[in-house]
């Protein structure tokens, strides 16, 4: 094999000095004939003190051939081995490529015919498996790698097994640090009351009751920051969720007042001389466009205050985490706390369904918990029929299964349901995320794979069931599904009923007539998934992302005294993980999933920025303590 600096095989094997290239390790040296012509060799005198000068160079000059033949030696013997090394690296290579495009090929999930695959394959100048690719073979109706069947199978058999095996010690509780232990506190105030006489702030939030949840608190602290009344928040109506209910529909309104009147002034209505007022034309409607998602308190003081005190009302529209974390003065901390977690109490009939859920679920308990007391009311004490199964008290696993059509639409990632399902999501983008669709037409947006890669889709009903399996949940544990109609219907169920058969959800818990107030108002159908997690022994979510799984994490981390683990996944290296489902045994599936939610169900204290809804363990919302060791 001829290298770019190869000398020519014409040519002799020792290359000249003064041309050999210096990376080779080749010392150009001087010719014998690089001297001065100063002395004439025609001189006598000349060319007897020249030989007399040189003498010892000819000397030199003599025994130079050797050392040039020994030096051509050592220079073939460096090729020698360094072409031998190359050409092993090339082979291993090779190897490894070859063994690697074999092992996708023998993938049946991946590739659903291996013949029309490596047709595919040898004609692409990528292993790439874009969208694109995806879809030449889903329009077939063949299996996709998403589905995870052979997992499933393993997953089924493992589970079939450890009957008779005790489940994970760490399975039904939080990982906490021994010496430390929180206690709920936000309601305690050293704050002075205030008056609110800086004029009136209206909220019009948008999303769903989550959202909405989290754009009270928020419009809490800026009432008080700017020494404002707080007129009841209103909620925007959602063409995706369908829902007209508004605050008094969810929560307690006489209770919210109530309950913070010793922190804000909080009024149901603008005082009649205001409502007649066109807030756009004064100046006075802020848009979520004109303030900064997360914005520091400065932001309000400098930018919001003003307009209100010249026009003695400030309108939101949106207000969609329009607040900061951090650096947010202690006491608007604690403030937005005492309103998530103790001001918002859900109305009557509400608890009254959550407390059936929970019962349902659980069996009588003896005594109701602070969670449940907070969270039920009155209800949290009332026995209920229950079936005589039911009467021995049990625990139950959450989980809050995000799959719902508009994250499917809206994540523009791929699940395995061919043309039909991309069609049919591209529709609904149309009509309910124009801007994505846009995004679309006009922007190379990143492929479907890449998405799944970097942990950016929803958990599939079939990935969130194997993740419970590998973490120890036994066949017979009782699972609740939260979440809206779950996209692909009982097709995508049905993974998750075969591998755990006792399944329930507020549909099935509830009778007809109990749930039939609640049909057409999905907040409030919301507000009973978001009970039933909370007090679950277990809640696992499948969105990191969720507001609900975010709400239900930092209630039960508030409330729960240690007793009360969220499982939440970093979706991206389970995407690794699942990336392997063709190969990987369960034994290291199972290994490597319980590794990764040890890691991330690791509870400390509040990191810095982090949402005090999602995360309150911190001073400014709970109270730490310090447990005395023994020696």
């Amino acid at each position: 094999m001829a290298f770019p600096d190869d000398p020519s095989p014409s040519t002799s094997s020792s290359p000249s000095p003064r041309t050999s290239p210096r990376g080779f390790g080749f010392v150009s040296q001087p010719s014998r004939l690089s001297v001065s012509s100063s002395s004439s060799p025609s001189s006598p005198s000349g060319s007897a003190l020249a030989l007399s000068r040189f003498a010892p160079r000819l000397m030199q000059s003599q025994s130079q051939p050797a050392k040039r033949k020994k030096s051509s030696l050592l220079v073939a013997q460096r090729w020698r081995r360094k072409g031998f090394l190359i050409w092993t690296a090339l082979l291993a290579f090779f190897f490894l490529m070859n063994w690697w495009m074999f092992s996708r090929l023998q993938d049946p999930t991946l590739h659903p015919s291996r013949t029309a695959f490596h047709f595919h394959f040898l004609r692409t100048t990528t292993t790439t498996i874009t969208k694109h690719h995806l879809h030449n073979f889903t329009t077939r109706n063949t299996p996709h790698n998403v589905m995870l069947s052979r997992l499933r199978a393993l997953a089924a058999h493992a589970l079939a097994e450890a009957v008779r095996k005790p489940e994970p010690l760490d399975l039904w509780r939080e990982t906490l640090e021994p010496a430390t232990s929180w206690k709920p506190c936000a309601h305690h105030r050293s704050w002075e009351h205030i008056e609110g006489n800086n004029g009136y702030i209206l909220v019009s939030a948008n999303g769903g009751i989550n959202q909405q949840r989290v754009a009270i608190c928020n419009a809490v602290a800026i009432a008080r920051l700017l020494n404002a009344t707080l007129v009841i928040p209103k909620f925007l109506y959602n063409s995706v969720w369908k829902d007209v209910s508004q605050f008094s529909d969810i929560y307690q309104e006489e209770y919210f007042i109530n309950y913070l009147k010793d922190d804000v002034r909080i009024v149901k209505e603008l005082p009649v001389q205001l409502q007649s007022l066109d807030l756009e034309a004064i100046g006075s409607l802020v848009t979520d466009s004109e303030v900064m998602k997360e914005a520091k308190p400065s932001f309000y003081v400098k930018k919001i205050l003003p307009i209100l005190l010249k026009n003695g009302v400030v309108h939101f529209i949106g207000f969609g985490n329009r607040l900061s974390f951090d650096p947010v003065p202690f006491e608007l901390q604690r403030l937005r706390c005492k309103c998530n977690f103790h001001a918002l109490r859900f109305v009557e009939k509400i608890q009254e369904m959550g407390a059936l859920l929970v019962k349902r679920m659980h069996g009588n308990r003896v005594n109701a918990s602070l969670l449940e007391r907070s969270l039920l009311g009155h209800f949290a004490e009332q026995p209920i029929k229950v079936k005589a199964k039911k009467n021995k008290p049990s625990k139950y696993l959450a989980v809050h299964l995000r799959f719902e059509m508009d994250m499917a639409a809206y994540s523009m990632c791929y699940f395995g349901g061919g043309k039909e399902e991309e069609e049919e999501l591209e529709a609904y983008r149309e009509v309910h995320f124009p801007a994505l669709t846009h995004l679309r037409k006009t922007t190379k947006v990143p492929s479907a794979e890449f998405l799944r890669s970097e942990g950016q889709c929803p958990l599939t009903p079939e990935e969130a069931v194997l993740m419970l399996a590998a973490l120890g949940f036994k066949r017979s544990t009782q699972v609740y599904i939260a979440g809206a109609k779950i996209y692909g219907g009982k097709s995508r169920m049905a993974a998750i009923k075969h591998l755990y058969p006792r399944i329930a959800t507020k549909e099935t818990l509830l009778s007809a007539s109990e749930i039939e107030p609640f049909r057409n108002f999905s907040s409030q159908l919301a507000a009973l998934d978001f009970i039933a997690c909370v007090a679950s022994d277990a809640f696992a979510m499948t969105d990191s992302g969720s507001q609900l799984s975010s709400l239900v994490q930092g209630y039960r981390m508030y409330y729960g005294e240690g007793n009360l683990p969220s499982i939440r996944p970093n979706k991206r290296r389970l995407a690794s993980i699942f990336s392997r489902n063709a190969t990987i045994e369960w034994k290291e599936f199972e290994s490597r999933v319980r590794k990764l939610i040890r890691q991330t169900k690791q509870v400390n204290e509040r990191p810095l920025a982090r949402s005090v809804y999602r995360h309150p363990r911190c001073t400014e919302c709970m109270c730490k303590i310090e447990k005395m060791t023994s020696r």
